[in-house]
């Protein structure tokens, strides 16, 4: 049986099959710039859940592996397009130069685009070598939550909501939930598909997820407005200063952080009636919300 038992395991064993299966897919002419933004940091959090929630329905993570690194690739791709000069126009991501600022725009384009496109040969490679439905239905849950019914519509939806100071609370919750919360619910769902949940088990996972994408996209408005730019990596205010509608600016910051702490409750409460208060995925989506607190 094979275990990941701390987190320190988790992130290097996903560091170092993410740079395997880079230099694997990787054309020469984009590999650097590719290699650069993936390796940039962040907390794996994605790959991270989607390895665990497996884990934590098979005991097992090995499956999964293909499927984590890429997320992660897509995740990546979609930082490098969101830092552009024609979207948010930030010059640092976790704390080092962005990917257009490290080389140029039309790299970080391409570059982007070459992790999304990576990102599906490894998906499809591995479907080809060990054909089950379950992996079709993985592929198509992470496509549709990348894609324009998802993550890409979250931002459309974001760029087009830039000034307005009057949009409602369902719009704000429309971007939040494509935008950053879709991606969230297909690392958590395609880690229990691939754990072979069943459908009650999955709705419940659903649930879990929706409320942990739009805790997290609230917790990242507080620290926009309070975070330590040391810390968190990139510069603050950065919503201000794009004149951007938040959870913070429509409801307060008490508001805010009450939500926060209630939704992330909601969260644990869901992983323990999934009969997983003793396993790993527990410990680590409890530590990270105990850490943003």
């Amino acid at each position: 049986m094979n275990t990941l038992d701390t987190k320190e395991n988790i992130f290097n064993f996903i560091n170092d099959e993410i740079l395997k299966y880079l230099k694997k897919y990787s054309g020469e002419e984009m590999y650097e710039p590719m290699k650069y933004s993936i390796q940039a940091g962040g907390k794996r959090f994605r790959p991270m859940v989607l390895l665990l929630m497996s884990q934590a329905f098979c005991d097992s993570y090995e499956e999964a592996t293909p499927f984590a690194v890429a997320l992660e690739c897509i995740h990546t791709y979609s930082l490098i397009h969101d830092d552009l000069p024609s979207m948010d126009n930030d010059d640092l991501r976790r704390g080092i130069p962005t990917c257009h600022k490290k080389f140029d725009e039309a790299t970080a384009i391409l570059a982007g685009d070459g992790l999304l496109n990576i990102s599906f040969e490894i998906m499809l490679d591995k479907l080809k070598n060990s054909f089950d439905k379950k992996y079709i239905d993985v592929i198509q849950c992470i496509a549709l939550a990348s894609g324009t019914k998802g993550m890409i519509a979250g931002q459309a939806l974001d760029i087009k909501a830039e000034g307005n100071k009057n949009i409602s609370s369902q719009e704000l919750f429309n971007i939040y939930e494509n935008k950053t919360g879709k991606l969230i619910l297909a690392s958590m769902k395609c880690g229990a598909i691939i754990g072979d949940a069943n459908e009650e088990q999955l709705k419940i996972v659903e649930d879990i997820a929706y409320k942990l994408g739009i805790a997290f996209q609230i917790q990242d408005d507080i620290l926009d407005i309070e975070g330590d730019q040391a810390e968190i990596g990139k510069p603050i205010k950065s919503d201000l200063k794009n004149d951007k509608s938040t959870y913070v600016s429509i409801y307060g910051l008490e508001k805010a952080k009450k939500d926060y702490q209630r939704l992330s409750q909601e969260v644990l409460d869901g992983l323990e009636k999934l009969g997983f208060r003793e396993k790993n995925i527990y410990y680590y989506i409890k530590n990270l919300i105990d850490r943003r607190k």
